[in-house]
C-alpha cells in the first residue's frame, strides 16, 4: 500500500470515529425521532414535496443547500434567514443574501405546506427543521449521501440586516479568514474543507469573480493559480462589462452531480473563488484536499459530520426566543 493510500486510510478511520461520536449524540436537545409522536411521517413529506420541486428545476438543490449554510452562520439555525421585513432590513435584504436563489425559498414554502396538509403535523414542525430536511434531500437527489437529521429546532424571531455583516465567507477570503470564520462556529478545519465542497453543484454571478480574470494586480490580470485554460474560458463568459448577474457553473466538470470532483478541479487549478482554490494553494490544507480527490466515500463522510456540526450552530430548542411559525416569511 502507499503511502498517499495508508494515510488516505487513516483518516478515513479518524473520521468514521469522529462521525460515529458525532452522529450519534443528541446535542443541544436535538434529536433524530424529535416528531415521532406529532409528525411521525414528516420526512417522507418533506422528501415528497422536494422531489417535485427538484424534478422542475435543477437550481432547487443548490439554492436550498445555500440557503441553510446562510442561515446557520448568521443567527445559528432557526430559520432567520427566511423571515421578511416590510422596511427590507432582515437578513435576506443584505447584500450578501440577495443573490440567494428564489428557488431555495420556495423549497421551503412548498415543504412547509406539504407537512402542514397533514392534520396531524400541522404548526408543529418548525421551519428551522424543515430546512435542515430539505437540504439533506437536495443533496441526495443530485447523487450525493443522505444521512440521518437531528431535530427539534425552534424558529427565531429576529432578523436584521446589520447581523449578516462579517458572518459569512467571502469569494476573496484566505484561509486564515476561512478558518476563523469556521471556529467561530464551532467548525474544524476539516469541516470547512468538507462544506466547501458544497460547491461541487450550483453556480455564480460574474461579479464574485471579476477580479481573478481581470484585474487582479497592476503587474498580473489573471490570478496565476487559475488554470490557464479556465481563465480563458471564465473571461469569454464573462467579459469585462458584461452584467455582473450573468452565472456560471461552480464545478466546470460536472456541475449537476454532487461528488468529490470538485477536489480534482482544485488540484488542476479550476477552483472558481480565491476560497475555492486557496484550499489547494495553501500547503495546511492541500493534503486533504487531495484525499478528498482520492476517495470519495472518505469526502461524504467528512461531509456528513460537518453538516450535522453545522446544523447545531446556535440553535434554540426551547423558551421564549424561539416559536414554530405558522408562516415561515412572518413570526407569529
Amino acid at each position: 500500500m502507499g503511502s498517499s493510500s495508508s494515510s488516505t486510510l487513516k483518516l478515513f478511520l479518524f473520521l468514521s470515529l469522529l462521525f460515529s461520536l458525532v452522529i450519534n449524540s443528541s446535542s443541544f436537545h436535538l434529536h433524530f425521532d424529535h416528531y415521532r409522536h406529532t409528525c411521525p411521517n414528516v420526512e417522507s413529506l418533506v422528501r415528497d414535496a422536494v422531489t417535485k420541486k427538484f424534478q422542475t428545476t435543477f437550481v432547487t438543490a443548490p439554492a436550498t443547500l445555500r440557503l441553510f449554510f446562510h442561515d446557520c452562520f448568521v443567527r445559528g439555525c432557526d430559520a432567520s434567514v427566511l423571515l421578511s421585513s416590510p422596511n427590507n432590513h432582515a437578513e435576506k435584504d443584505h447584500p450578501d443574501d440577495i443573490s440567494l436563489a428564489g428557488d431555495g425559498f420556495d423549497t421551503v414554502i412548498k415543504a412547509k405546506a406539504a407537512v402542514d396538509s397533514d392534520p396531524r403535523c400541522k404548526n408543529k414542525v418548525s421551519c428551522a427543521d424543515i430546512l435542515a430536511l430539505a437540504t439533506r434531500e437536495v443533496i441526495a437527489l443530485t447523487g450525493g449521501p443522505s444521512y440521518p437529521v437531528e431535530l427539534g429546532r425552534l424558529d427565531g424571531k429576529i432578523s436584521t440586516k446589520r447581523s449578516v455583516q462579517h458572518r459569512l465567507p467571502e469569494p476573496f477570503h484566505d484561509l486564515n479568514r476561512l478558518n476563523a470564520l469556521f471556529a467561530s462556529n464551532g467548525l474544524t478545519e476539516i469541516d470547512m474543507v468538507a462544506l466547501s465542497g458544497a460547491h461541487t453543484i450550483g453556480f455564480s454571478h460574474c461579479g464574485k469573480f471579476a477580479k481573478r480574470i481581470h484585474y487582479y494586480s497592476t503587474n498580473q490580470r489573471v490570478d496565476p493559480t487559475l488554470n490557464p485554460s479556465y481563465a480563458k474560458q471564465l473571461q469569454e463568459d464573462c467579459p469585462p462589462n458584461v452584467d455582473p448577474r450573468i452565472a456560471v457553473n461552480m464545478d466546470p466538470t460536472t456541475p449537476f452531480t454532487f461528488d468529490n470532483v470538485y477536489y480534482k478541479n482544485l488540484q488542476r487549478g479550476l477552483g472558481l473563488f480565491t476560497s475555492d482554490q486557496v484550499l489547494f494553494s495553501d500547503f495546511r490544507t492541500r493534503n486533504l484536499v487531495n484525499v478528498f480527490a482520492e476517495n470519495n466515500t472518505v469526502f461524504e463522510l467528512a461531509f456528513i459530520t460537518a453538516m450535522t456540526k453545522l446544523g447545531r450552530v446556535g440553535v434554540i430548542t426551547s423558551g421564549h426566543r424561539g416559536e414554530i411559525r405558522r408562516d415561515c416569511s412572518f413570526v407569529n
